[in-house]
């Protein structure tokens, strides 16, 4: 059968650009300007006939003839470059991007990230951290980890970890705390979740009471500002379980309240890819054993 001349370039720039789905980052990887990488995936469309992507005002998202033709294109390259390597003797480490949550990031994730690279040294783990407000498609990444109920549109989730919630502070607040309602008497430090305070309220059966001190928008800032005695912070126990061994925090109520779970998210539009799968797997595992 005869082969037509194959667009190679433009291919490319196509299979980067859907990985990715994102075009800044697929130029950076194949070292060209974005708009030259622009600039071959639309002569790829026209040499087509068809659009390949919907341009959206963050990212770009696969039409359903674009979605068609990435799990062949990204096949073939695989198969090239797994051939390539046979040749070559040794094997690329392949790139995997997460987004983190920064407080599972710094308190649960990067004290095990050691183990993950020894069980897969062929993974080349990259980590960036977030406050929870993030944007897979935008930002480049293959993988979030973030705190909330699982329902984020688009994207497929799997729980991670459970973590429940108390109220922390340094000791010397502690030695204050008779009972729940003596936090009327001290600052309660806030998160940009709103309702985190009053459910744990709620769930200790204490009524007029309002938290009314600063907001931060990490778990990090939160806890540091508890650990120096401005207030009193709810945070994820299991995620400042070095603060308190240590001492620098106490926990003055027994009382938690469950407030959302950590999850690793990947948009449903992209496969996923094979170290994507074994990070995945192996997060489960870890998740299931601190539990």
């Amino acid at each position: 059968m005869p082969r037509p001349p194959l667009p190679l370039n433009a291919l490319r720039a196509f299979e980067a650009a859907a990985r990715h789905q994102n075009l800044t980052r697929a130029a950076l990887e194949l070292c060209v300007s974005q708009a030259a990488l622009s600039h071959q995936i639309r002569t790829l469309e026209q040499r087509l006939g068809v659009a390949l992507f919907h341009r959206l005002p963050r990212g770009v998202a696969l039409t359903e003839e674009g979605a068609a033709l990435y799990p062949v294109l990204q096949d073939a390259f695989d198969r090239i470059a797994g051939g390539m390597q046979r040749f070559l003797g040794a094997e690329d480490r392949q790139v995997l991007t997460v987004g983190a949550v920064a407080t599972f990031a710094a308190g649960w994730l990067l004290p095990r990230l050691p183990a993950f690279e020894a069980a897969h040294p062929d993974i080349e783990l990259r980590v960036q951290t977030h406050n929870n407000r993030i944007d897979l498609a935008s930002e480049g990444l293959d993988l979030a980890i973030r705190f909330g109920d699982g329902d984020w549109q688009g994207q497929a989730c799997t729980p991670v970890l459970d973590t429940p919630f108390a109220p922390l502070c340094a000791p010397q607040l502690a030695e204050r705390l008779r009972g729940p309602g003596d936090l009327a008497g001290v600052p309660l430090l806030r998160s940009y979740r709103a309702d985190e305070w009053p459910r744990w309220l709620g769930a200790a059966g204490v009524a007029g009471v309002e938290a009314r001190g600063p907001v931060f928008d990490s778990s990090l800032a939160l806890a540091a500002a508890a650990a120096a005695g401005t207030g009193v912070a709810l945070l994820p126990l299991r995620l400042f379980a070095r603060e308190l061994g240590e001492g620098r925090l106490l926990q003055p109520f027994a009382q938690t309240v469950d407030l959302g779970r950590y999850w690793l998210t990947r948009l449903r539009s992209r496969a996923e890819r094979e170290p994507a799968r074994r990070f995945r797997l192996w997060l489960e595992e870890q998740g299931r054993a601190a539990e």
